[in-house]
This record gives structure tokens, sequence and C-alpha cells, in this order.
């Protein structure tokens, strides 16, 4: 194997390139610097002003196309069309019974008054509806119809349902109501975990910088990114099928992105400040590096979330447009918006760097100097055990099963939690999540499955086949032994549909479909698992072959391809510890269905965001002395800092999200803040450092033939 030293420079270096579209954006928005910020001001406004004016159209698209749970949702549209509005549960206990006089008569005006609230179809009287009461006499439940669509329901008419039913709350009796309304509802709106994630960011930057203007300028980048970003999400969702959980995943990524990016180039103007060049040069390096480490740090997540489309699933698709939109966006804000704060508050921050630097007694990256030549003495023992301890988080994403949240998973404190443990209790756990089986074809068909359900040893109790309004098809209700979440009832709905309904369905020519939570959930994890290593295949390659086309090396993808999939395991087994096993105190249940492909996505182009930010600087100092060796030292100990910055900014901003109400969010912020953690700390600055120590100059080999065929993608100009 040869190295090819082409790539270093020649000493009287390369001729001058032609200025190319970031030098262009930049560069504008630097001899025009008021300007500039004004049309990101203007733009702001008028996309916030545009999307409080129309308001959002946000719709959540579940549907799983040729999958029983989807079949079953469609038959119902086609026999029943009427049925589609929604509807809350009102439960009701008494340890004394509920059919004490006193407590009958309180509950009956209870009812009758929720009855006259707006948009109240209709209320079931628990006492007299079939099934409503416990055997024991002290759990019942009320059914609230609605007269609208859960969508069409305003909250606050759902908050003013609850108030009413908790109002003879008391004196033994405890009243409590479940339903996704009700979960939505008492949701709080949200905002905290922003603000946290914010002002600890800021602590950060300024700790970082010595002086708060410095600090402010990646965190106003990055807000004004995210909240251009936001409105026009808005827009979009009357164009495009965005879900509701969209914006909050928008903010998580955009607010831990966009500071990042800011982040990098500032710190490589701040760098060149430093070393003496004037201020308009130093920006124009920083931008002419780290900016172009920041595009294409970008364009790589942007790949990574684009190739959620392969999966072809619409619950993933409108959040992969609305999070891509929001790294562009952050992207333009980088090279655009931030150029021009540093020419208007250029001497400012100049004064300040200065200032802060000649308080430091250290020379910069001194510590990261020793780091790196400590790793080089001994490179297979952080390489051996920073991966030992990576497949060792790993292993516990091996059982990570996964699913849909429900009552069962809130904080025993809500009223949702409260309603399903009341229901469970009273009625059997596998009450709050019944299986819906279709039965199409004759009525001997639907009483033949109602037997053989209810002699089934995982099911508790079963209903009489119920007629849809056409009376072509019949409907059944099987209520496991299990609650929804276990593995048992998943194993359940496996088995009926494997060898039970298939048995069955030979013997009676008819047609049975599986529908409900569980076997939605189901469903959907067979729908990703099938189609996932089309997803990888395309994330990985595309790339893989971009940093190929950077760094014209072969190694140097396949590296960063096995370690940034080992970071997204172990952030992925950290979930299932914790989400999953209940470590930390939290809730015990399924992993979001939808949550291990999105974290894979985003993480995946986040892990590309230090990959290259530290490549590019070691192969900017390997082309620069030809020393292989202390190219590394020099190169971490550039970025050594600002990695761990950048490191510690998204960190505590994913992690931030931890104190929001959604469990989906929880676990979208601890995933990426623990592969954050894992990236930018053990992999970006111990297990890269040493396999590029063994490697050596090997590191920039390339075939020659494979040189000529691919394009060149430079990040660092030569005319400096």
């Amino acid at each position: 194997m040869t190295v090819d030293t082409s790539q270093r420079p020649t000493a009287g270096g390369a001729p001058p390139r032609k200025s190319g579209l970031l030098h262009r954006v930049s560069g504008w928005a630097m001899r025009h610097a008021g300007p500039a910020v004004l049309l990101w001001v203007l733009a702001l406004v008028a996309v916030t002003v545009a999307s409080t004016l129309v308001g959002n159209e946000y719709r959540n698209d579940t549907s799983l196309p040729g999958t029983d749970s989807q079949r079953v949702i469609e038959t119902f549209q086609e026999h029943q069309p009427e049925a589609s509005t929604d509807s809350i549960q009102i439960v009701l206990h008494d340890g004394a019974g509920l059919s004490q006089p006193a407590t009958r008569s309180r509950i009956t005006t209870m009812l009758t008054e929720v009855g006259t609230l707006p948009h109240v179809a209709d209320v079931a009287d628990p006492f007299t509806a079939r099934g409503s009461v416990s055997a024991d006499g002290q759990t019942a439940y009320a059914t609230v119809a609605l007269d609208v669509a859960a969508p069409d329901m305003p909250a606050e008419d759902v908050r003013t349902i609850i108030a009413k039913a908790q109002e003879i709350d008391g004196s033994g009796l405890q009243v409590e109501l479940g339903g996704d309304l009700v979960r939505g509802a008492q949701e709080s709106s949200g905002g905290a975990s922003e603000g946290a994630g914010i002002l600890a960011a800021l602590v950060i930057l300024v700790f970082l910088f010595g002086s708060l203007l410095a600090a402010s300028l990646p965190l106003l980048t990055a807000l004004f990114a995210v909240g251009s970003t936001l409105g026009l999400l808005v827009l979009a969702s009357h164009l495009f099928t965005v879900p509701d959980y969209t914006a909050p995943v928008m903010m998580l990524v955009g607010l831990g992105v966009g500071i990042d990016y800011a982040l990098l180039i500032f710190s490589r103007y701040r760098s060149e400040i430093l070393n003496g060049v004037d201020r308009p040069r130093a920006a124009q390096i920083a931008l002419d590096t780290a900016g172009r480490s920041v595009l294409f740090a970008g364009c790589t997540v942007v790949i990574a979330l684009l190739g959620l489309l392969a999966l072809g699933l619409g619950a993933l698709q409108g959040v992969a447009l609305g999070v891509t939109l929001t790294v562009l966006m952050t992207m333009l804000a980088a090279v655009s918006l931030l150029p021009a704060l540093l020419t208007l508050f250029g001497k400012r921050i100049e004064r300040s760097v200065r200032k802060h630097a000649a308080k430091s007694r250290r020379h910069p990256g001194d510590g990261w100097r020793k780091l790196a030549v400590l790793i080089q003495r001994r490179p297979w023992v952080p390489l051996l055990a920073g991966t030992a301890a990576l497949v060792a988080m790993c292993l516990p994403a091996l059982d990570l099963r996964l699913g849909f949240a429900d009552a069962g998973t809130d904080d025993p404190a809500t009223t949702t939690r409260k309603a399903y443990d009341l229901l469970a209790q009273g009625f059997g756990p596998g009450f709050n999540g019944p299986l819906i089986v279709v039965s199409e074809g004759d009525q001997a068909a639907a009483e033949a499955l109602n037997a053989k359900l209810a002699t089934d040893p995982g099911i508790a109790a079963v209903t009489p086949p119920q007629l849809m309004a056409d009376g072509k098809v019949a409907t059944v209700m099987a209520f496991p032994k299990s609650a929804p979440q276990d593995e048992a009832t998943s194993d359940l709905v496996q088995r009926l549909r494997d060898t039970t309904l298939p048995a069955l369905s030979a013997d009676t020519n008819a047609t049975y479909l599986i529908g409900g939570a569980t076997a939605a959930a189901d469903d959907f994890a067979a729908a990703v698992s099938n189609r996932l290593p089309i997803f990888v295949l395309v994330v990985v390659g595309l790339s893989a072959l971009l940093l190929l086309a950077v760094f014209r090396s072969i190694l140097i993808p396949i590296k960063a391809a096995l370690l940034n999939l080992l970071s997204i395991g172990a952030s992925l087994g950290a979930i299932t510890l914790v989400f999953q096993h209940g470590w930390f105190g939290a809730q015990q249940g399924p992993i979001e269905a939808f949550v291990p492909v999105m974290i894979f996505a985003i993480v995946f182009g986040l892990s590309m965001d230090y990959e290259v930010f530290l490549i590019s600087r070691i192969h900017e100092e390997w082309r620069r002395t030809g020393d292989a060796r202390e190219a590394v030292r020099e190169g971490l100990a550039n970025t050594g800092t600002v990695i761990t910055a950048a490191a510690a900014i998204m960190i505590v901003v994913f992690g931030a999200f931890l104190l929001s109400p959604s469990r989906m969010l929880q676990q979208f912020g601890l995933g990426l803040a623990v592969a954050v953690l894992l990236d930018a700390v053990l992999i970006r600055c111990v297990i890269v450092p040493a396999v590029l120590r063994l490697l050596g100059d090997r590191a920039w080999w390339l075939p020659r033939g494979l040189d000529r065929a691919i394009p060149t993608i430079a990040l660092e100009r030569d005319d400096r």
C-alpha cells in the first residue's frame, strides 16, 4: 500500500480558486452586515405573522398500507363511515361500592351535567350499559361520546369536561378520566425544557469565551434559524402531512445543531484573531474552513434524514421533511447571519477575546496535545478499552421492544394513568387494550370466531359478534389476559395471526383481521424491521461516499461508519435500560416505535459534525506538514475544546427535554444526549486519535484509479 502524496500542497501553494457560493453569500453578508441582519429579522417576523394568521394543519399519518391493522381501519371507514368521532371515558371507583343511593345519585347528576357541555353528543349510563360495572361493583366507566373527531376537539373543552366530572370526587368516590384527548389536554404546552436548554447553553458559552456578547452570537444565530423554521413548518403543514410532534422534535434538533454550527465557525474566527489575523481575514478563513465543514456536515445530516423516506412510512416522512428544513435553515444562518453579526460587533468581540486569552495561563490546546501524546504512546489500550465500552452499551439494545405509548406509561399522578390502573384493577389488565378482530364472512363465520377466541388461553373475555351498520362485516372484541404493552400480548397477536386464525379461515372460508393498539405497534415494528436494511444502506452508503470524496481516503469513511453505528447502538442501549427496564425511576414500557429510526437518522448525521470538524483539521495539518502524528496532535489540540464545548451544549439542550411531559421527547432527548456524549468525548477525542496513530499515512490512502474517478470536494482552501 502506498500513500498518494500528491494531495499535499507544494511550496508555492495552489493557484487561487474561483469564489464559490459560500464565499459569495458570506462575503455579501460581511460587506452589507446591517441589511443582512435586517433581512433575517424581516424574514422571522414575516413567517411568524403569516403562520399565526393561517394557523397550523398538523395531521398524524399512522397509516401502514398492506398491514392487518390498517385493513381493519379501512374496513371500519368503508362499512361504518359515520363512526369517525372520538370519545372520553369517565372512570368511577368507590371501595364501598357504587350502588349506594347517595353515590349513585351524585354520579347520575354529574353525568347529566357533562351531557350539556360543548361537543358532548351523548353520555352512557354505566348502571344501565352492559359490562360497564366491574364484578365487585366498585369500579365503573361512562363513555362520553363527542360530536367531533379528535383533531377538531378544542383542548379547553376537554379540560372543561375533566373539571366537571371531578367536581364530585371525594367522600370515598374517586373520579378519573381516560382517552387520548384527555392525555393531550393534561400535557403542558411545553417551553420549560427549551428554556432550560437555552439557559444552560448560554452558561457554557460564557465560560468558553469569557464574554456574554461572544457567547450570545451562536445562540442568537440558532434562535433566528429555529424561529424562522417553526413558522415555515406551520405554513408547510397546509401543503404536506406534518405530524403534531414535529415542532418539538424540530426545536430539539434545531437548537442543538444551530448553536453547534455557529460555535464551530465562531471558534475558528476566534482562533485566527488570537493568531494576529485581522478581523475581515479571520472571518474569511473561518468560513473557508469551519464554514465548509459545517455545510458538509449539514449535508450529511440532511442525507440521513431524507433516508427516512426510503422507509415509506407516512408517520416519519413529515418529521423527516420538517427536521431537514430546520438543518438547512441553521446552515444558512451560520454562513449568512453569523458573518454579519461578526462584522457588526467585530471590535467589541476582538477586545473581549484578547482580554479573555490574556487571563488564561496556558497556551490553547496544551491539554489536548498531552492527551494526544498519551494516546499515541500505547494506541491499542484506549482503542480496545473504548470499543469494548461501546459494545457493552450496545448489548441492551438487542432486547429493545417497540410499541406505542398509552396511559399505562403516563406519570402515576396523572388522571389518565389513574383511570388506566382503575380499569385494569376492575376489569382486568387487557381491558385497556382490546384486540379488534374483524370477520369478513357470514354470520356462522363470526360465531365460529367468537367461539375460537373464547377458548384461547391468552384471552380473558370476548364480546359477542357485532354487525356493522351495513351488515356485511362483524367485529369481535377480545380482551387479553395481559396488558397492552406486555410482551405476552404481542406474542398472542402473533400466534393468532400465524396459526389460530389461518386454521379457522380454512374451515369457514372467511377472512379474519386483527387490529387495535398492540397489533398496530407490532405491524409498525415489522414494517420498520423489513425496510431497515435499505434505510441503513442508503444513509451509510451516501455518507461514506461523501467522506471518500472529501478526504480522498478509503479507511476514513469505513472508520467513521463503524464508530457512528457503535454510538447509535450505545444510545439505543441507554434508552432501553431507562425506559424499557425502568432505570432511574422511569416508567417501564416499550420504546416508541419510530424513535429508534429517527435517532439513527439524526445521530448518524450529527456524528458526522464532529467527524468532519476533527478530521478536516487533521487533514489540513497533514497536508501542511506531511507528518501524520503531528497532524493528529495539532488537529486534536485545535478542535478538542470546541468539540467538547459544542457537545456539552448539545447534551444540555437535548438533556433538557427529559423535563418534557412527553415520553417520546424524553426518549429522543436521552438518546441524542447519550450519543453526542459518547461520540464527542470517547470516540472523537480518544478512539479516533488511536486509530489514526495506528494507520499513520495509510489513513489517507486512495487507489489512483479511484482518485481519478471520484469528484473532489474541498473543505480547505489553499489560497490563504
